[in-house]
């Protein structure tokens, strides 16, 4: 999946608490946008953000407000601009990478916080496993170690059922994986 994909459906993830604590508090629901790099640097990222809040039905500045805070590569900064989000008591924190989110995740106890990617989520400790993140963080990872044994676990199943070679649509592979599963 490329990266404006993955970040449109960030988009759907991050609206999910919103309706819920916005009638709760009974005002704008407001998303606090944490990015580690800068503006000028993700512009397609943030309007792919944008473009699927408003496929939604959330548009900003009218039934929705984003604050916006930028690390500008200084990930140092994270943790103030994090507790800076939190003063505004957005009704979620979207953030990119473990960085964002340990920042996020350290300056709040209780607004949810979704990030976009973390290599390692359970190890970083953001969550406490894939399958039950528990907590107050959720989002989505590209690599783990349990998620590389479910690939195998996959590959394997389909290289039983299937006649053709379970390797005729993969384009690269690990050696050691296809060491292990034959």
């Amino acid at each position: 999946m490329r990266r404006r994909e993955f970040i449109t459906l960030l988009g759907g993830a991050a609206v999910w608490p919103l309706a819920a604590r916005a009638q709760q508090m009974g005002k704008v629901p407001r998303i606090g946008y944490l990015g580690s790099s800068s503006p000028s640097l993700e512009p397609h990222f943030v309007e792919a953000f944008r473009q699927k809040l408003r496929e939604l039905g959330h548009i900003e500045g009218e039934n929705i407000a984003i604050e916006y805070r930028w690390a500008e590569g200084q990930d140092g900064r994270l943790p103030d601009l994090a507790a800076e989000l939190v003063r505004l008591q957005p009704n979620v924190i979207v953030t990119a990478g473990t960085p964002g989110a340990l920042a996020a995740m350290q300056a709040t106890k209780t607004i949810p916080i979704v990030m976009a990617s973390s290599g390692d989520p359970v190890g970083a400790g953001l969550v406490t496993s894939l399958a039950r993140p528990g907590g107050h963080v959720t989002g989505f990872t590209i690599v783990g170690p349990q998620i590389e044994g479910k690939r195998l676990e996959l590959l394997k199943k389909q290289s039983q059922s299937s006649r053709a070679s379970p390797y005729s649509g993969i384009r690269a592979i690990r050696p050691s994986y296809l060491i292990s599963i034959q």
